[in-house]
């Protein structure tokens, strides 16, 4: 559904959470983008959410949501009988992808002590949840929600090991009598 603005036209969408309306010149700069590259990296999403004054991860959450209507999947890998100055530029353009990657993240002791604490009561946290918790322990949205992303990956890998652990140490027991 689309609404006028005296001055300003934006565009709503029906959704099920809070709703970022962007301006037309703002979808113009976001589209327009997605048309060069569906899949951006931190930088590029950095100086989105700066033009359009936006989040950082409501710029990805956008590219995301975009690339899954459009039917977008991953490049696939180059076939290997290209030209050495293909390869150059494939080479090229790993570094530049490794260079707009946000550059890893050290917590504090307090820090992963809020963020163990609520992973333990609630292991999906919902946006609300996730906005609270970045501004409590003054770190960026996104970086909560990586957070939690690979925190649930390793407790899962963890209990797997543990199974398996488990499960070798009965059958050693089993032989053994």
């Amino acid at each position: 559904m689309a609404q006028d603005n005296y001055s300003n036209k934006t565009i709503a969408t029906k959704c099920r959470g809070r709703c970022t309306s962007f301006t037309e010149d703002h979808l113009k700069i976001l589209t327009d983008t997605f048309n060069k590259t569906p899949y951006i990296g931190f930088a590029t999403r950095q100086r989105l959410a700066l033009e359009t004054n936006t989040k950082e991860f409501t710029i990805q959450y956008c590219f995301q949501n975009r690339r899954t209507r459009h039917g977008f999947q991953k490049k696939s890998e180059p076939e290997e009988h290209l030209e050495s100055s293909q390869d150059r530029d494939h080479t090229e353009e790993k570094i530049q992808s490794r260079n707009d990657r946000q550059p890893r993240m050290k917590y504090t002791c307090s820090q992963l002590h809020t963020l163990n604490k609520t992973f333990i009561g609630n292991s999906y946290p919902g946006r609300d949840s996730i906005e609270k918790l970045a501004k409590e322990i003054v770190v960026s949205e996104s970086r909560v929600k990586v957070w939690f992303q690979t925190h649930r990956s390793s407790c899962c890998i963890q209990r797997k090991k543990e199974a398996n652990e488990g499960l070798e140490q009965r059958q050693n027991q089993g032989q053994d009598l």
